[in-house]
């Protein structure tokens, strides 16, 4: 038997993501990933206890690199973040991330319905450079590809571009697991998740945005090297004492085309 707070697997994915079971209805168990931004249901018969709930998962990349700028010639202040986040735990981490980056951002907790009624009030409060929109999301295929949070955070980007319609005055990083990452980045924001609808690490929408503050605004923003900081690792999980490892979560991040033909067609002028 499981319970409410159990850790567990699923036999149908290999055992890949350990979750937490957070409700049961109708001989239905529902799931948040431990680490991963991912909602998922499953009959019992497919769960397998997880001893080992890796709910300490050590991962914290260091992004000290991104401080070692040219400060000869001029001050530099990182940008300020504001996170919003559908999952209370998931924002404690990434806040201690921030704080450990020596980072000035503001979290708040809302459930992703919440977020598009809310962001415009926000963001005349915090005034942010960078905006995270992220919580959890799943894409069911078995339902027309509906997804569970997608459209929450499609709105929540249209209504942040209707208080800031520049691409440069404020990047927005947006979607969780399985989220319609095209339709994240139609609706405005420079970074979404996720192509091909791969899992992400509750980290890798603040390691972007951290990444992002430290960035000269002036210069042009090296995406592989932001990218190299995510969530890449093998995951052992104690099954049965089989470990199941190579397990890879990519987070993928397209920088938004809008800007970038922007600056070819500034690219262009300069050159006549």
């Amino acid at each position: 038997m499981f319970g409410v707070g159990d850790y567990v697997t699923r036999k149908s994915y290999n055992n890949d993501i350990v979750f937490k079971v957070i409700d049961i209805r109708d001989n239905i168990y529902y799931l948040k990933g431990v680490n991963f931004r991912l909602y998922a249901d499953s009959p019992k018969e497919d769960l397998v206890v997880c001893e080992d709930n890796l709910d300490s998962d050590k991962f914290s990349p260091s992004i000290d690199d991104y401080r070692d700028l040219d400060r000869n010639e001029y001050f530099y202040l990182p940008g300020k973040i504001l996170h919003i986040d559908g999952d209370e735990e998931y924002l404690e981490k990434c806040m201690n991330f921030y704080n450990k980056s020596k980072i000035k951002a503001y979290g708040l907790y809302l459930k992703e319905d919440e977020f598009a009624i809310s962001i415009g009030n926000l963001l005349k409060k915090y005034n942010p450079d960078i905006l995270v929109l992220t919580g959890h999301d799943a894409f069911y295929r078995k339902k027309r590809n509906k997804y569970k949070n997608t459209s929450n955070f499609v709105d929540a980007v249209m209504e942040a571009r209707k208080y800031e319609k520049s691409h440069e005055k404020l990047l927005i990083i947006a979607g969780a697991c399985q989220s319609n990452y095209e339709e994240l980045i139609k609706a405005g924001a420079n970074f979404a998740s996720s192509p091909k609808r791969v899992n992400i690490h509750a980290l890798d929408p603040a390691i972007v945005a951290s990444c992002l503050s430290f960035s000269d605004k002036n210069t042009n923003i090296d995406l592989i090297k932001i990218l190299d900081k995510r969530k890449i690792k093998n995951i052992k999980i104690l099954y049965n004492c089989k470990y199941i490892s190579n397990y890879r979560a990519f987070l993928y991040f397209k920088y938004s085309i809008l800007h970038l033909l922007k600056s070819l067609v500034l690219l262009y002028i300069h050159l006549q």
